[in-house]
């Protein structure tokens, strides 16, 4: 298939509701270059969400100078800034306007293992290199200046490919609430919408969602 043809179906294919999209990114390689070198990761674990359709969603009260790439075409990178110390990546899906994404959750390190190592000191083996969002971020090297690239265009630094592997995984795939995201019923079980490669180790380890407390104004 011509590279012109290849991107056009590639983001033909993305241009689908994050929940559809979501399952079918595992097994997908997340490739980026920089003077440091190449590291890919193969994504095993994601999240998807609705926009307007989804109170989970930070496009869910509309747009914002913070979301507007969720709001453009399908295979961009939306990326943010959490806690105060975090990136987080997530691929824009669906048709233009819609604002639906899929949170890119852990992977496991298939190139450039010494490169990520040295962005995560802390990380005691292969497996924790990219094992949660901001893990995955860090070992990439993505930051707030990556917000917005096109994943599927030619010759780019961040570039999102689909392999073999992803049409075999079907029935490894499992699902469940996501990560510190409540539902209806306060725990996220509405939702189901984490999607993860049962038994792979490079999973993070699921926490629920915890109400926050408030503190008791002063008699």
């Amino acid at each position: 298939m011509p590279a012109g043809a290849a991107v056009t179906a590639m983001r033909a294919w993305l241009a689908r509701p994050a929940i559809e999209v979501a399952p079918e990114l595992l097994g997908c390689v997340l490739r980026r270059e920089s003077d440091d070198g190449v590291v890919a990761v193969r994504l095993t674990e994601v999240e998807a969400y609705m926009g307007s359709d989804d109170p989970g969603s930070h496009a869910y009260r509309g747009r914002t100078p913070r979301n507007e790439v969720m709001f453009g075409a399908a295979g961009h990178l939306y990326v943010y800034f959490t806690y105060g110390m975090h990136f987080c990546a997530n691929v824009v899906c669906g048709e233009f306007g819609t604002a639906t994404a899929v949170l890119l959750r852990a992977g496991e390190v298939i190139e450039g293992a010494e490169i990520a190592q040295r962005r995560r000191p802390a990380a005691r083996s292969p497996h924790d290199l990219a094992r949660g969002p901001a893990r995955l971020t860090t070992s990439l090297g993505i930051a707030r200046e990556h917000n917005g690239v096109d994943l599927v265009g030619e010759a780019n630094e961040l570039t999102l490919r689909r392999c073999a592997e992803s049409a075999e995984l079907a029935g490894r795939i499992a699902t469940g609430p996501r990560v510190g995201v409540a539902g209806p019923g306060g725990d996220g079980t509405h939702y189901p919408w984490r999607y993860w490669i049962e038994g792979d180790p490079t999973v993070s380890v699921y926490r629920a969602h915890k109400p926050r407390r408030h503190r008791r104004a002063a008699q």
